[in-house]
């Protein structure tokens, strides 16, 4: 399936290209989450019109992505949470509870910007995290979780 999308996908693109992906990537995120617009000729002609907005627009999310990178910058958010012995917690932390720390800190984040590499926490400690703003701009944060 050829789409030309509308903002930049990691690993797929950037604004205006025209890719091939697979029909379910295409039909079941791209197309609805706005984010690309079928290739064919009435869309590619309406893209070309309008790709000055389009690129502003890529470039105002990119400046904002960019300015809530700075505030996140070298932010620590520590969660109590019940431990048993040898610092194993009992159940696990989540992006849910990181995402509701963070905002409680007053960053607005969204717990699918969140990256767990290794899965949901499960024992005492501090741990760094990804948090993806955009396609270009990734920052990091440290996670400490300790005992209750």
């Amino acid at each position: 399936m050829q789409v030309i999308l509308l903002e930049k996908i990691r690993y797929l693109g950037n604004v205006g290209d025209c890719v091939e992906v697979k029909g379910g990537y295409g039909r079941n995120y791209l197309l609805p989450q706005g984010k690309a617009v079928f290739a064919s000729p009435d869309n590619v002609a309406r893209f070309e019109a309008q790709r000055a907005q389009i690129e502003k627009a890529a470039a105002d999310a990119l400046s904002k992505a960019q300015a809530r990178a700075a505030a996140l910058q070298d932010v620590t958010v520590s969660i109590a949470h019940k431990a048993g012995e040898g610092g194993r917690l009992y159940g696990s932390v989540t992006t849910r509870e990181i995402a509701d720390a963070l905002i409680a800190a007053g960053h607005e984040v969204d717990r699918q910007e969140l990256s767990l590499p290794e899965g949901a926490i499960r024992s005492l400690g501090s741990y760094p995290l990804d948090v993806n703003l955009h396609a270009d701009v990734v920052a990091q944060v440290t996670v400490e979780v300790v005992a209750e």
